[in-house]
């Protein structure tokens, strides 16, 4: 008896398959940079639920979604140039944003399945920027989270159309691995 193959489904998905970028130019003409040294990267939408039990349930509890926040954590490895020593200017205006006011202290950002999968969204969200320090031999790292104001919209995927083409790849690979072990 052989065994079967499994189907594609039963690979797991890999924690590194999104990539974050922030707008560097306007909403009227964006320039999409990415986020470098993302170590973690955590998004979330959590409902608030509030109770509307009335006599008419019966004794059984009832409940609404009254409103949806997303936020995304991220720990960055805190990147900069190996000659002039100058950070990274992607992560140099997150951290200049964290530290403003008023409508200078929103970043807007999207965040995408980098193999094109249709996973994708954009959004504009309060920054903080938090170093996370370390003793002598720890690498600087940052914990930055993004609560998003107002809502975490769906996006086409700026990557769509490179999930068959990597796939494409994975099985040129493995049928040159193959004919290299005959």
């Amino acid at each position: 008896m052989t065994t079967p193959t499994p189907t594609a489904e039963t690979v797991t998905a890999l924690a590194r398959r999104y990539r974050l970028e922030l707008n560097m130019g306007t909403a009227d003409a964006p320039d999409w940079q990415l986020v470098p040294g993302v170590m973690e990267f955590t998004p979330a939408t959590e409902p608030n639920v509030e109770e509307v039990t009335t006599y008419d349930s019966e004794g059984w509890g009832e409940h609404a979604v009254t409103q949806l926040d997303w936020q995304v954590e991220v720990q960055l490895a805190h990147r900069h140039h190996p000659e002039t020593g100058a950070f990274n200017p992607v992560q140099v205006e997150l951290r200049q944003i964290a530290r403003r006011f008023g409508a200078g202290s929103y970043a807007h950002i999207r965040y995408y399945d980098r193999s094109g999968q249709p996973d994708a969204y954009e959004g504009r969200a309060l920054v903080t920027w938090a170093p996370e320090g370390g003793d002598a031999k720890a690498t600087d790292q940052v914990a930055v989270t993004f609560k998003g104001s107002g809502p975490l919209l769906e996006i086409e995927n700026p990557a769509e159309g490179t999930a068959g083409l990597m796939s494409a790849a994975r099985v040129s690979t493995k049928k040159t691995t193959a004919k290299e072990g005959d």
